[in-house]
């Protein structure tokens, strides 16, 4: 089992820093070029939008799909999530201070992606047993001509996500939970894990309507609070923002001069990290978010692209953005620690022993709406490859693999999790780009529609 293991281990590192990193980027370039920087353009659009459509009191969420904020709550349930708690302190760890810099580049070009993903999303929904789904395996199968190959290719990406996300994600992600409250209150895991379970498979049953009420309720609350905390910390301790951003710029182009020689971190180092800890965050290009996107009530695809590239601004430049600058002002570099932990030292020498409590509570919440996501994202799939009969059993099997994950961190599990979300990646972008002409069109359509 463990060469198997480091198998898994070597071929998601493979893929993911020699394939993913180029194609992802390389698509968020040809977007930004082709569609005239339409994350500059469509950002104001975007913006009015998403908070024009802000509703805590919950809108009727049915078989005609959600809100286009119900479906932006949606998308950044998933997208926020442990990465930008621990992500942003492995990036820091691996790839120094300028690692975030290289996060900043990523998001951006992600920013024009995920504005393709939702385009496309919306073009190519359609109700499955009376209810409005769409994603990847839609216009992948529907885009690419009615044919094997394109079968084939949308079976492969339903299958992979069903995999990366709603199972082994779903693992990782309680796994992640029970770890943080084990750590700061002494509770067995499984007393979290079990609960957690509970309170999903509740939401679970509940279908479009419950994930959507759930969702525009706790995201803008939970990030809210996150949000709220970090910018406290960080004004409190203002002398040392300049500071902060010197070391991420010239880290980011002369890693040694911030840590010194002895660190090791070279520039590729800080590339490879934060472009890679940036892509796996906010997830643009991945195939994951255009689940929700798909599903909004807009009058024109456009509308909805223009809110996902809110969505990645707001996972990468606002709530990772926050948990990288405690770090780096409360001295969290060169600690040694990493992950979560990083993460926790930094709350902690402000907040003192409160801040390992609440940053297990934000991670409570973080996780949960991703598990909700995650699952809501393998709904679309299922639908794809088995109908309205295989909801139950795929249910179980979620609410299963989130009660298993809680026990034990098992490495093979978070590293088939990498490997599957990197092979997802894949027959996404090969349908993103082949599909490239239709988003143009649709853009520049709405661009002298506004006219």
């Amino acid at each position: 089992m463990e060469n198997f293991n480091l198998l898994v281990q070597d071929v998601s590192g493979f893929v993911w820093n020699k394939v993913l990193i180029l194609l992802l980027i390389g698509t968020g370039i040809f977007f930004t070029v082709v569609l005239k920087f339409i994350q500059v353009r469509k950002f104001g659009e975007g913006y009015k939008r998403a908070v024009k459509g802000v509703n805590l009191n919950g809108e009727s969420a049915g078989a005609d799909g959600m809100s286009s904020f119900q479906s932006l709550a949606t998308a950044i349930a998933a997208q926020v999530g442990t990465g930008n708690l621990a992500g942003a302190a492995t990036a820091i760890a691996a790839g120094g201070p300028g690692a975030i810099f290289w996060m900043w580049v990523s998001a951006f070009f992600g920013m024009a992606t995920v504005y393709a993903e939702a385009v496309l999303g919306q073009l190519y929904k359609k109700r499955v047993d009376g209810e409005i789904v769409g994603g990847p395996a839609y216009y992948i199968s529907e885009g690419l001509g009615k044919n094997k190959f394109s079968k084939g290719l949308a079976v492969f990406f339903a299958l992979s996500c069903i995999l990366a996300l709603s199972f082994m994600g779903n693992a990782v992600q309680a796994n992640s939970i029970a770890s943080a409250f084990s750590n700061v209150l002494s509770i067995e895991p499984i007393y979290v894990g079990i609960p957690i379970a509970i309170i999903s498979g509740f939401i679970f049953w509940g279908g479009t309507q419950r994930i959507a009420s759930f969702t525009e309720k706790v995201v803008p609350i939970m990030a809210g609070l996150y949000v709220g905390a970090s910018l406290l910390i960080i004004i409190f301790n203002f002398s040392e923002i300049i500071p902060a951003f010197k070391m991420i710029i010239t880290g980011a182009f002369s890693p040694e001069s911030v840590l010194g020689g002895a660190a090791g971190i070279t520039v590729k180092e800080a590339i490879r990290f934060g472009v890679a800890r940036g892509l796996f965050s906010n997830e643009a290009g991945m195939g994951s978010t255009p689940h929700a996107h798909a599903v909004a009530k807009v009058d024109d695809p456009s509308h909805q692209g223009a809110v996902a590239i809110i969505t990645v601004f707001i996972d990468t430049f606002v709530v990772l953005n926050c948990t990288a600058f405690v770090i780096i002002i409360t001295g969290g570099v060169g600690s040694g620690l990493t992950g979560i932990t990083l993460t926790q030292f930094a709350f902690n020498k402000i907040l003192g022993s409160y801040g390992g409590i609440f940053i297990a509570v934000c991670l409570f919440f973080f996780a949960l709406s991703t598990i909700i996501g995650w699952y809501y994202f393998g709904v679309a799939n299922i639908k794809y490859l088995f109908g309205e009969k295989g909801m139950n059993p795929y249910r179980l099997i979620v609410i299963l693999f989130i009660i298993l994950g809680s026990m034990a961190k098992v490495d093979l599990v978070w590293n088939l999790s990498d490997l599957f979300n990197g092979l997802m990646a894949i027959p996404n972008l090969i349908a993103i780009l082949a599909l490239f002409k239709l988003v143009k069109e649709v853009a520049f359509v709405a661009d002298k529609n506004k006219e």
